[in-house]
């Protein structure tokens, strides 16, 4: 197995040193264990489906807004950037990356909500729906591609940085079906590797990002708004006196492109100041201490402006509010019918007994895509609520 060990921190997760996959397998001759990860990632059901799953605009309302795909990628390719410059692993980074949304529902955040709400009154030994769980799930159980096992088996390290969030009722479930698990450190309240840190954090800058790009191109947010954003006016005011005759989407494309530059320099440097302070010698020293990927004081300040800016005028706009509140009502009503009547959904799923319907159903509607659940919500209702 190659594993170039010598160009890595003692503290970053090395993929010689992995505590391995739940059913063992021999090492790829070529790959990597975390190589290997990010290809059967890749090669997976779910993530094809991200294509036509959205983040705030719905997959029929335009073909240049973020996907969950791209979303992914943007993700990947920043928190590589900042990998290679930390000495952490790029592909434990970008395995993680690529797989952090495949549990999301359709219709983004408006559909996890809406499947939230539905499985909170159908309670059963996970409880409620949450996407980062969802993820997880998907890895471990719901792919179907190998004929010794469910799922895709990836690493320890990889599921670890996928469960980013976790319930304490659900870690707690996890940690009974696999004791010393990914569910553990929601318990013992430890860490996770600076690789998944590091991607939870270059997720964030990635949406920030895309979000001003998509609203702008919506219309729904105007340039002169975003000057009231600092972190934003600031390159923005740069990229204009550099270049004085800069005008439309060119302005707004190389304001996004300082802001996130900036941004990147700013989590190595906050970081490497961390390190140098804490010193972890390995990964498991990371883990006994608090989160070290960090902006510093004055970008989370801005970064948090810049996020509540978005929550007043993007996400909470009237049209996306509109939008929303039809999607939640499809999910509902999908939701509604195939508890009813199991075999509306496709054989595979109306004749699985080993969860509780409702999580049958919940993991059947998590997997559709936008337009899949809207043509599903139309066959079963004779009514099209998103055109």
């Amino acid at each position: 197995m190659i594993d170039k060990i010598e160009n890595l921190a003692g503290f970053a997760c090395h993929a010689a040193q992995s505590r391995g996959r739940r059913h063992p397998e021999p090492d790829a001759p070529t790959r990597t264990a975390f190589q290997r990860d990010r290809d059967r990632i890749v090669h997976s059901t779910a993530f094809r489906r991200l294509v036509y799953k959205t983040q705030v605009f719905l997959n029929h309302e335009g073909d240049l807004f973020r996907t969950r795909l791209t979303h992914s990628l943007e993700v990947a390719q920043l928190a590589r950037s900042i990998a290679r410059a930390l000495r952490l692993n790029e592909d434990l980074v970008e395995a993680i990356a690529l797989a952090h949304d495949l549990g999301h529902t359709p219709f983004g955040h408006a559909g996890q909500d809406a499947l939230n709400q539905c499985m909170a009154t159908h309670m059963d030994e996970w409880g409620g729906f949450e996407h980062n769980l969802q993820s997880l799930r998907v890895v471990d159980a719901l792919e179907e591609r190998y004929p010794q096992y469910d799922g895709l088996n990836l690493t320890f390290e990889t599921r670890e940085g996928i469960l980013k969030h976790c319930a304490r009722r659900n870690a707690e479930h996890l940690e009974a079906l696999e004791p010393g698990g990914v569910g553990r450190r929601f318990l013992d309240r430890t860490q996770p590797s600076l690789e998944a840190q590091l991607c939870n954090l270059a997720d964030e800058i990635a949406y920030n990002a895309h979000d001003i790009d998509d609203g702008v191109r919506s219309g729904l947010i105007t340039m002169e708004q975003l000057q009231a954003v600092p972190l934003f006016d600031g390159f923005h005011r740069q990229a204009l006196a550099e270049h004085p005759g800069l005008q439309g989407r060119r302005v707004l494309f190389e304001a996004i492109r300082r802001m996130l530059s900036a941004q990147v320099y700013d989590v190595i440097d906050a970081t490497q100041g961390m390190l140098q302070k804490v010193q972890p010698v390995t990964a498991d020293d990371v883990r006994r201490h608090a989160p070290m990927v960090c902006f510093s004081h004055a970008m989370r300040e801005n970064s948090s402006m810049l996020k509540t800016f978005l929550l007043s005028n993007l996400y909470r706009h009237p049209q996306v509010t509109q939008t929303t509140q039809q999607a939640q009502q499809v999910v509902r009503e999908l939701f509604a019918a195939y508890l009813a009547d199991p075999n509306e959904m496709q054989a595979g799923f109306a004749a699985r007994s080993d969860m509780s319907r409702a999580r049958v159903v919940a993991d059947y509607i998590a997997g559709m895509t936008d337009r899949f659940a809207a043509r599903e919500h139309e066959r079963l209702s004779g009514r099209r609520l998103l055109a």
